[in-house]
């Protein structure tokens, strides 16, 4: 650990602050973001398997803190295309890290309610994570072409006629209850994010190996879809940095952000 958590009451169990190196505090109405990107900044591959996995490695710290962090968290957002990419993956905590799921059941929490934004509504109505219910976002079009297709437990919102943005995904999240939503992409659903300015914190771990990229081959950036620079930067705060052999992981805040 370089740079610990910032002062505060965490909300960690002695058994996840040890395995944490510290504790962690998030705030009950938040929206962060956890992504993972290669030294060069790709943060999705046109692979079959799933592009955290990809970079990861055999990095087991990093699937802890994503469990981690779907743990604390009451709504975990994705758009279709991360859906897409990593065929039936379970969005929930134990998932990604059943070593230690016992200790994030001490959190006490209910596993988060998949969120799925999509503005065609293409969506697999079998695939795995769908089947204990989701909400998912969409437009009109999107609502149509879904209707009587997911599985029962799935809820259908439409937010018009066109793709919804950033503030608007978020407003409907929280419409269902949901204050504390973690986000983990992909690129261009961060992007309606961060080009509203509604993502409060991200976490992000950079994988120590170089993807490279050839034209028109699907490797995207962490947001895809608007630029910021030159003149309208989205800047962040460093909150804290850890490191568990060569792969770095940063917590950022937007709320107060500067140079």
């Amino acid at each position: 650990m370089l740079i610990d958590e910032p002062a505060g009451t965490g909300e960690l169990p002695d058994a996840l602050n040890a395995l944490y190196g510290g504790d962690l505090t998030l705030a009950d109405d938040l929206l962060y973001a956890n992504l993972i990107t290669s030294l060069d900044g790709v943060a999705a591959l046109a692979a079959a398997r799933g592009t955290g996995r990809t970079l990861r490695g055999d990095c087991d710290a990093d699937r802890f803190v994503m469990a981690l962090l779907r743990a604390l968290a009451d709504a975990l957002l994705i758009g279709a295309g991360t859906l897409r990419a990593d065929k039936n993956h379970l969005w929930t905590p134990a998932y990604v890290d059943r070593e230690h799921a016992d200790a994030h059941r001490l959190l006490a929490r209910p596993d988060p309610r998949l969120v799925v934004v999509t503005a065609s509504g293409v969506l697999d109505p079998a695939e795995r994570a769908l089947q204990s219910g989701a909400l998912v976002i969409t437009t009109d079009a999107g609502a149509r072409r879904l209707a009587n297709r997911l599985p029962a437990a799935c809820t259908v919102r439409s937010l018009g006629s066109t793709a919804p943005s950033g503030r608007a995904i978020v407003d409907a999240v929280r419409a269902e209850g949901h204050r504390r939503i973690l986000t983990e992409g992909g690129p261009t659903i961060l992007s309606r994010l961060v080009n509203d300015r509604v993502l409060d914190e991200l976490f992000l771990t950079v994988a120590p190996v170089l993807a490279g990229r050839r034209s028109g081959d699907g490797r995207l950036g962490l947001v895809e879809g608007n630029a910021f620079l030159p003149d309208a930067g989205r800047w962040a705060r460093l909150l804290s940095l850890r490191r568990a052999g060569s792969h770095l992981f940063l917590r950022y805040s937007f709320r107060s952000g500067g140079r």
